[in-house]
């Protein structure tokens, strides 16, 4: 029997109108552009700032732009996975509501919660489900809106978050493309350094969670920072050299953009020159599970059938891994 493989044959993505500069960020707080620029390297931010719009509504048009790229048929659509740490509700999930947008039939849905490795975690789940053979079509997709917990009024966090979503084509083939190898792993020494500290089942809401801002993102930037670059650098350095790759034979490094000095850090460590890292945090900042997905959405016409690509990520948790893929399509750029 074949050996069945789990391919990418599309992307679709999403940010909102809205974009929320520098010049803003810095009436709001004590900041600069040049400030925000050296430290973190973003320029600008995506904001769903209308009234009543969840993470589902950045992840639908998205899924939508994907099955109209792939001509997909939505009663083919056998799964939906969709990775976000900005659930439009605790119930249901995100992805059961992106179904019924959809008018997807025939799909089963769930969410899954990796906060900004959700997108690489993903990946290896879909392959899994199409290696069993009995999946054909599974539609994957970050979404977060991470606006929705960002305090403005906090100097640190505020610059650096943004709002977007991007969706993936998983299918089967029997060529040697596709989603070749993973590692990825979760400590959990994490949670003291990137966390919500209000509104879960340990903290439930209240007028003193409210008041004293605990349903707000809480990180200590330093030791998130020191672990991202560690574990980030590791894990693709082991994935490349588990796969026999090389500074000559990586055509492409997609990491997490949370951080310009965090992708340096990267891909020093790799050898591999920055003109082959896809960066584009300077226009949406780190929309979490969105950025691997949105990163190859922008940069798809630069994809060459066969190239070797390493996505990595880290998250809260700790969360973190790296998947390799061997790109199925030539990308095109849109007419």
């Amino acid at each position: 029997m074949e050996k069945i493989n789990a391919v990418i044959t599309g992307v679709g993505g999403y940010v909102p109108d809205y974009i929320l500069t520098n010049d803003e960020i810095s009436k709001m707080v004590d900041t600069n552009d040049e400030w925000i620029m050296t430290r973190i390297g973003v320029k600008e931010r995506h904001i769903l700032n209308e009234e009543g719009l969840g993470s589902s509504y950045m992840a639908r048009k998205a899924a939508k732009q994907l099955m109209k790229k792939t001509g997909a048929n939505p009663d083919d659509i056998d799964l939906v996975v969709v990775a976000t740490t900005t659930p439009d509700y605790h119930f249901p999930s995100t992805a059961s509501i992106l179904c019924d947008k959809l008018g997807l039939k025939n799909a089963f849905a769930f969410d899954l919660q990796a906060a900004c490795s959700g997108f690489l975690f993903l990946m290896e789940t879909a392959a899994n489900f199409i290696r069993s053979g009995r999946y054909k079509k599974i539609i994957i997709v970050g979404a977060d809106k991470m606006s929705s917990m960002v305090n403005y009024t906090d100097r640190a966090t505020c610059p650096i978050f943004g709002d977007g979503a991007a969706a993936f084509m998983i299918e089967p083939t029997t060529e040697d493309y596709g989603i070749m190898d993973s590692i990825l792993r979760t400590d959990g020494k994490g949670l003291p350094f990137l966390h919500m500290k209000a509104g879960g089942s340990v903290c439930p809401p209240s007028y003193f969670t409210v008041d004293n801002k605990m349903h707000y993102l809480h990180q200590e930037g330093r030791t998130v920072f020191k672990y991202a670059v560690s574990s980030m650098s590791d894990v693709s350095a082991a994935i490349a050299e588990k796969n026999g790759l090389t500074r000559d034979t990586i055509d492409w490094i997609v990491p997490h953009q949370a951080n310009v000095r965090i992708i340096e850090a990267v891909a020093h460590r790799l050898e591999v020159p920055m003109d082959k890292v896809l960066v584009n945090i300077e226009h949406y900042g780190n929309t979490s599970a969105g950025t691997l997905p949105l990163c190859i959405w922008d940069f798809e016409d630069k994809l060459k059938k066969g190239d070797n690509i390493i996505f990595t990520a880290f998250g809260a948790g700790f969360t973190w891994g790296a998947v390799y893929v061997k790109w199925g399509y030539d990308g095109k750029k849109e007419s």
